[in-house]
């Protein structure tokens, strides 16, 4: 076994990765504050090629020397919006037809491996702030909540993780891979 170099990767370069056909999904940032968190957003949107970020409200926004160490460069390639509100964003997105997921921890959530995303549908996952989570008028205009059942002591798990396993989740059931 050995690591593989990057011309083994094959990566696509920005050029192709615009041309190329995205996953049906966008992020949605509610206030976020960590351009770290920002910066992971986009990495880890380029990893699953998703069509869009939307950064909402106190949400950084590029260029910032903070997002771009973290983003590696997917500021480049992962398209981007600013919306003053996230609510502008989900009526935005409502209109092109997407599905709206909030990632919160609510009373009548869906455990994210029992949520299966119907393969013709295009979905927005909304993130919340690191400290007060999705906000409450956000999550009325969801159309499904979603939670990843967690263990622990602690309540929550880093903005960064959720969407990566988000992702993840949704791009395996949807066989994007």
């Amino acid at each position: 076994m050995k690591k593989l170099s990057m011309d083994e990767l094959e990566r696509l370069s920005v050029e192709e990765f615009k041309e190329t056909q995205k996953s049906p999904l966008c992020l949605v940032l509610d206030n976020v504050r960590s351009l770290n968190n920002v910066g992971s957003a986009f990495r880890t949107g380029d990893a699953f090629r998703i069509e869009k970020i939307y950064l909402c409200g106190i949400t950084g926004k590029p260029p910032h020397r903070d997002i771009q160490k973290t983003a590696l460069g997917a500021t480049e390639s992962v398209d981007w919006e600013y919306c003053s509100s996230t609510l502008e964003a989900i009526e935005k997105l409502k209109k092109e037809g997407f599905q709206i997921c909030g990632l919160e921890q609510v009373d009548r959530s869906i455990f994210l491996h029992e949520f299966h995303p119907q393969k013709e549908c295009k979905y927005a996952l909304v993130f919340g702030n690191e400290v007060f989570g999705v906000e409450e008028e956000v999550l009325k205009a969801c159309d499904h909540v979603l939670e990843i059942p967690q263990l622990g002591t602690k309540h929550s798990l880093n903005i960064a993780v959720t969407m990566g396993i988000t992702l993840w989740d949704f791009m395996v059931k949807l066989e994007q891979f």
